[in-house]
């Protein structure tokens, strides 16, 4: 089905930034899973099967892609389109309209499918991935996790022949991850091909037919899944790679917080126009503090952390610093928000100018050692916009640790990382908790939300919220909430 032979690509913008001499087919039917550590070269495969190189992408190509009978490299992108659907990490790259309605139809309407025919498909889709909930809405008011939902129904809605998802989970919280898993059983059984670079590998143990594990842009190994499971434990830390159950997650190491509260939040209700998305919040934080802020796509987290820092302005309640009432400008001044699309917020013509850029007293030895620490000092000289998911994910936090903020709220900190990458992150914020930050994470990682949250903040699905921290009986309810089980 796909074919591809002695095939090296080089960016022609980043170095040597590419991938090596790869030989890899892909049967008919296959559900073929590639992982790495970030920056290891998978999105870039990802783009050889959907034409997105050297259609769109450019830079030095050697070697023959063949999905069927098309040459991937002489076909010109409409075709592709046809037999081959793209998820991007990023769904909001992938968007050409602004309502959810009109972008499920949209691909199906630029292959002159008759009105019935677009009508039909669009409701199976809605039918067939339970979405509903998000039909008639304005693109621009979705969470991330609902962005992602509308992409993967615009590209379920052209029935390809080959799936290619690049972080599919990246932006979803556990239950739509799980129904994320339901919908690749439904493909596979329908017999599509699907090819899907991820960090996340849990929810995939099940039905995933081959791993192909890559390293410095070259495939390393490939494993059946029974060889997978059988990686020793230390391998597979050596090997930068996520859990692949998760109840083997245990609570990380949590320094105790003996400082008084000066952070207080009280009776916060949270609007969006004329909706009221959350009321009666009430949060006490003191210095030190790693707060998670977790529950499902479009409970108000995000908007929770907006306000927090100021730049949502429509809400009810009261904020307190050391007892004094501050506004959102003070909130403002006072807070540093690492965005969960972080290429919002990516100015820079380097990364290492984008650290300058972020504060306002420059050391430069303390920003190489920030970048070493974070593992892109290699990468300094590089625009911002040329990284990996992962790499501009730790740029950002990367100025948010140079940074002189009081606040600093993390949206979705280890989207697109892998093990190594999270591990990092995880240290640095545990590195400003020792600096007497207060932290917020607003995070759907399991994993990440263990090692590093002394306290959470959920959003259940009545809309309550709910503080409590990370022993004995709250573990029951994240286990529960994650796993969907209680521990004994």
């Amino acid at each position: 089905m796909i074919d591809i032979k002695e095939v090296t690509y080089i960016y022609n913008s980043s170095g040597n930034e590419g991938i090596k001499d790869i030989n890899l087919k892909i049967n008919k039917g296959e559900f073929v899973l590639l992982c790495g550590k970030s920056g290891c070269g998978k999105t870039t495969l990802t783009r050889l099967i959907n034409g997105l190189i050297p259609h769109f992408y450019k830079g030095e190509l050697k070697g023959d892609v063949t999905i069927g009978d098309m040459d991937i490299l002489d076909t010109p992108m409409y075709k592709i389109a046809e037999k081959v659907g793209s998820v991007f990490q990023n769904p909001r790259s992938q968007f050409f309209n602004v309502d959810t309605n009109s972008e499920i139809a949209f691909g199906v309407e630029n292959l002159a499918y008759p009105p019935h025919e677009v009508i039909n498909r669009v409701n199976k889709t809605i039918y067939d991935l339970k979405i509903q909930n998000l039909m008639g809405k304005s693109i621009f008011k979705l969470s991330g996790g609902e962005k992602q939902k509308v992409a993967f129904a615009s590209v379920y809605a052209l029935s390809p022949d080959v799936y290619v998802l690049d972080e599919p989970s990246s932006n979803l919280d556990a239950y739509a991850i799980d129904e994320l898993r339901s919908i690749l059983f439904l493909l596979k059984k329908q017999g599509k091909t699907l090819v899907i670079a991820e960090h996340r590998l849990y929810y995939l143990k099940d039905i995933v037919d081959r791993i192909i594990y890559m390293e410095k842009g070259r495939i390393s190994k490939a494993y059946r899944m029974n060889e997978f499971l059988k990686i020793s434990r230390e391998e597979k830390v050596k090997k930068g790679l996520r859990t692949m159950d998760l109840k083997n997650v245990k609570v990380g190491n949590k320094e105790l917080i003996n400082e008084k509260p000066i952070f207080e939040i009280k009776n916060l209700s949270l609007k969006y126009g004329k909706k009221t998305i959350r009321k009666n919040i009430n949060i006490n934080a003191a210095p030190g503090d790693i707060i998670g802020i977790i529950g499902n796509n479009g409970a108000g987290k995000s908007t929770l952390s907006k306000t927090i820092c100021g730049l949502h302005k429509d809400y009810y309640g009261t904020f307190l610093w050391n007892g004094r009432k501050i506004s959102s400008k003070e909130r403002l001044k006072l807070s540093y928000m690492v965005m969960q699309d972080v290429n919002y917020q990516l100015f820079a013509e380097t990364v290492e100018e984008e650290c300058f850029l972020g504060c306002k007293n420059p050391n430069k030895e303390r920003i190489e050692d920030t970048l070493k620490e974070l593992s892109l000092y290699e990468c300094r000289k590089r625009h911002p916009m040329s990284l990996s998911g992962g790499q501009k994910q730790r740029t950002a936090v990367a100025v948010s640790m140079l940074c002189s903020k009081k606040i600093i709220i993390f949206d979705e900190p280890t989207s697109g990382l892998d093990l190594d990458g999270m591990l990092r992150v995880g240290k640095l914020i545990k590195e400003l908790s020792r600096r007497q930050k207060i932290i917020f994470v607003v995070t759907h990682d399991y994993e990440f939300i263990m090692k590093i949250c002394n306290r959470t903040l959920y959003f259940n699905d009545n809309r309550k919220g709910e503080n409590f921290e990370i022993i004995e009986k709250p573990l029951e309810e994240l286990k529960e909430i994650f796993i969907g089980e209680k521990t004994i």
